[in-house]
């Protein structure tokens, strides 16, 4: 994150934090009307410490970086600037890819579904945009202990060699893969799903914007994995950012309702809607093994994979015969009653 915090300083925090937290100094008022005797003075009394947008990519630091009460390198600053960024990115990776997705890829006709709610996609956004803040509080303290160096990311490849900089990316993903399976089964335990991952499964045909639709600390407790991982095992920056981004993606490919991977080994957006609907299976993220070998696995419906049965009337009714019983034994209430009991819709 140091590239992002870096880059971000140079085009605009600098000038943020110097115009609302400008330094303080006795000799303030002798430098009034000549700012670049000023700055020279601020630039001897605070170096930058944390340049890395000057080193890789060219972004030189205005006068701005110096006048400042808050240097790049306090962590209170840093903390402010990582949480302001996590909000906003966050919020802009969602609203693309999501977006991407539900124009170009999402199956239209799921809006059909009887178990597709009303104005299900402004209820999918508004918990996103709600839940993202908050998942930004908890998220930022990893953040900052990367930017202030207590982790292995690392910027050169010959620190670990060409042959780790290749390990490292299957790596991530079997740690990840195993301890959001884990994480993920732990959030379906009784009084920890009515408390957390309910409102993840209001959603019992997802679209693209349910991805990122949790309870925040849903969302981040499943985070935790690609936080925590380079802090036990050396990560290449550029391949933290790309994974960074590759894990959205994945969110939202796997909620997109286009049923195109039908492997024993993937775990794409069919099985995770067999998850959606019935609750108790395929609970990894990347692959089946994890739900595989814990017993968890539930092969797609084969009518999921071919157009004219996918959202036939037919296989609509076999999934809310079944997905209501499971409601009932996991809800035991009438919380759900909005979808659980709804009537299948008959095809036109």
């Amino acid at each position: 994150m140091d590239y992002v915090l870096g880059i971000s300083d140079s085009l605009f925090f600098d000038k943020l934090y110097a115009t609302f937290l400008p330094l303080l100094a006795p000799s303030l008022e002798s430098f009034k009307g000549n700012a670049t005797a000023f700055a020279g003075a601020a630039r001897i009394n605070a170096p930058i410490e944390n340049d890395i947008a000057s080193e890789y990519f060219g972004l030189n630091p205005s006068e701005d970086a110096y006048l400042s009460q808050w240097q790049r390198s306090d962590w209170q600053r840093q903390t402010l600037s990582l949480f302001a960024l996590t909000w906003v990115f966050g919020l802009l990776i969602y609203f693309i890819f999501a977006s991407f997705s539900y124009v170009f890829v999402f199956d239209k006709d799921t809006f059909k579904h009887p178990k597709f709610l009303k104005n299900q996609i402004r209820q999918e956004i508004s918990q996103t945009v709600r839940s993202i803040p908050i998942m930004a509080v908890f998220t930022v303290p990893f953040f900052v202990a990367e930017v202030r160096g207590h982790s292995l990311l690392y910027q050169d490849v010959s620190d670990h060699g060409k042959a780790y900089m290749w390990l490292q990316f299957p790596l991530f993903l079997m740690w990840t893969d195993f301890w959001i399976y884990l994480i993920h089964r732990g959030l379906h335990y009784p009084i920890v799903y009515r408390a957390l991952h309910k409102p993840h499964h209001k959603w019992i045909m997802p679209t693209p914007y349910a991805s990122h639709a949790f309870h925040p600390l849903d969302g981040f407790l499943q985070s935790v994995p690609y936080h925590v991982f380079p802090f036990i095992f050396p990560l290449q920056k550029f391949a933290y950012l790309g994974l960074f981004v590759f894990i959205q993606v994945w969110t939202v490919m796997i909620h997109d309702g286009e049923y195109v991977a039908n492997s024993p080994i993937i775990n794409g957006a069919a099985c995770h809607t067999m998850h959606h609907l019935y609750f108790n299976y395929n609970y990894g993220q990347y692959t089946t093994l994890w739900d595989r070998l814990l017993g968890s696995y539930r092969k797609p419906n084969m009518e999921l994979f071919y157009k004219e049965t996918k959202m036939a009337t037919k296989e609509w009714e076999k999934q809310v015969a079944e997905m209501e019983k499971v409601v009932a034994d996991v809800e035991g209430d009438d919380s759900f009653r909005e979808y659980a009991s709804a009537e299948p819709k008959k095809e036109k």
